[in-house]
């Protein structure tokens, strides 16, 4: 039996080379391996003697030799191939050990691209892809994870891997390499691509963890992080007695998406991947408080997040509730050890990054058979954009209102209303089929706290119901897109209550 082994990381190679030399292996390696492995007293035949060649173009080639392939590649079952190979300097190969050039660990950001194309790995991706084609003779081994289940495996069948393993190696081979490659072709795609659309989408992902379960409890489940991808919850760090659930990641990163649009102190809750309250203050307890406060019913098993430090007087206030996730950018000693009787609480801490969002990268959404990919894009609202439409002009009050309603809105799902009174919600109507109903559902969560808010519509308004259902409510100015055909009767209406209205000219669906 013959293996080739080309590791750039040398962790658990000795032991898998000093195994495969235990059963009788002749091992073949490239000049770096070789120097580690002698150095330990394994037994090795360069490859760079029978290319005659260590390495040409300042390293870029190594292992690309056809006498190297030929034995990956060739079909021991295959006469013709047998016959050719003993002309060769290299018997058949079973086993190619290989991993790659660590471009992934590289901070791209700013790296120059001398740095990036020096660590984009050729010969070991090539090793990896030959040793996966030929998986019925070949085992392609190819991340030091794999080498204990190897290692055992070699032990229990005296010598031999099973073709399932085989197979499965295969596999894994193959979408390493691919993973690697949409590794670069992201970075790539960033520095030098002028389309967010373009014809091959790849998407590189890479497991994280195994989460609790899916959607439901007989759905299994695994989070994924995406190379590049800037700030996720999924670079959070953890703390928590209970492992973490589809459900919850879904709701933190919601969490973190609406607390980064505010620079102030600010408290979010979200249930069932929409917020349910959202408040901003001039401290994180208040604005904590207040966000709860907004709906006191949803809030119960609810993920919820400050953009402050947590400190203790937060902890206190939540030590009565059911809270299922916390996720802040930092927790001070004492609200720790008040967190710590929560039992079944997780606990995340993550850097919120700069609170202005940028609009750059998209947003991936698996179907039947594919996926779905979009810009994104964050668009920017301010008060010299708004258009006022009605007699009565809102005032200051109600334009900061407005604002901040407007913030929260763009991350409800369809057809979204959101009620806010100041810098806080009150009432949130999200996910209806229709906006008069959205309507009705934001003023009956705000439980009375309607009157005197101001709301904010992801979408125009179709008909002008929608505006009459909000008076009834007692809310006193609207924030929409406006562009409906019935633009003049949602018009009168506002004017016949007394409401001020203004258009953005920007719809804010999340379908």
């Amino acid at each position: 039996m013959n293996a080739i082994i080309s590791v750039h990381d040398k962790s658990g190679i000795l032991d898998l080379s000093s195994l495969l030399r235990e059963y009788g292996v002749s091992l073949y390696a490239t000049d770096g391996t070789s120097d580690y492995l002698e150095a330990e007293g394994i037994s090795v035949t360069r490859l760079s003697n029978i290319t005659g060649f260590s390495g040409l173009m300042d390293g870029r080639v190594k292992t690309l030799h056809p006498a190297i392939y030929a034995a990956i590649l060739s079909d021991p079952e295959n006469a013709v191939h047998t016959e050719q190979l003993r002309s060769l300097p290299i018997p058949h190969v079973e086993m190619v050990v290989s991993n790659l050039y660590p471009f992934e660990r590289i901070p791209t950001e700013g790296a120059s691209i001398e740095k990036l194309v020096k660590n984009i790995d050729i010969g070991g991706v090539t090793l990896m892809r030959a040793a996966a084609k030929n998986f019925t003779s070949v085992a392609a081994v190819t991340d030091p994870e794999q080498y204990a289940s190897v290692i055992d495996e070699i032990r229990r069948n005296n010598g031999c891997i099973s073709d399932e393993t085989l197979r499965e190696l295969s596999v894994s081979a193959f979408q390493r390499t691919s993973y690697y490659d949409s590794l670069i072709s992201s970075v790539f795609a960033e520095r030098f691509q002028t389309t967010p659309l373009p014809r091959h989408f790849v998407l590189a992902g890479k497991k994280r963890y195994d989460l609790k379960y899916g959607e439901n409890p007989y759905q299994k489940a695994a989070a994924y992080e995406c190379f590049g991808r800037g700030i996720s919850v999924l670079n959070a760090q953890f703390g928590g007695t209970s492992a973490l659930s589809y459900n919850n990641l879904m709701d933190a990163s919601i969490t973190v998406d609406v607390l980064r649009e505010f620079s102030r102190p600010c408290g979010v809750v979200v249930k069932h991947a929409n917020p349910s309250g959202v408040a901003v203050a001039d401290e994180t307890a208040e604005a904590l408080r207040e966000a709860y406060g907004a709906d006191t019913i949803s809030a119960y098993g609810s993920v919820i997040g400050v953009n402050r430090q947590l400190n203790a007087a937060c902890a206190e206030f939540l030590s009565d509730k059911f809270v299922e996730v916390l996720i802040a950018p930092g927790y001070d000693e004492e609200a720790l050890t008040l967190l710590a009787r929560k039992k079944k609480l997780r606990i995340l801490k993550t850097d919120f990054g700069s609170h202005a969002i940028s609009s750059n990268g998209q947003e991936v959404r698996m179907i039947a058979g594919g996926f779905l990919v979009q810009e994104v894009v964050n668009p920017s609202i301010s008060r010299s954009s708004l258009r006022v439409v009605t007699e009565r002009k809102p005032t200051e009050e109600e334009i900061e209102a407005m604002l901040f309603a407007n913030k929260v809105v763009r991350y409800l799902w369809s057809n979204a209303i959101v009620l806010a009174d100041g810098e806080k919600t009150v009432g949130i109507g999200a996910g209806q089929s229709s906006r008069v109903d959205a309507v009705k559902l934001a003023v009956m969560k705000s439980r009375g706290k309607s009157s005197g808010s101001v709301m904010a519509s992801d979408a125009f308004f179709p008909f002008r119901d929608g505006i009459d259902e909000a008076a009834k409510g007692g809310v006193t100015a609207v924030i929409q897109p406006g562009g409906s055909i019935r633009d003049r009767e949602v018009i009168d209406a506002a004017n016949e209550n007394g409401m001020a209205m203004v258009f953005t000219d920007t719809r804010l669906f999340r379908h």
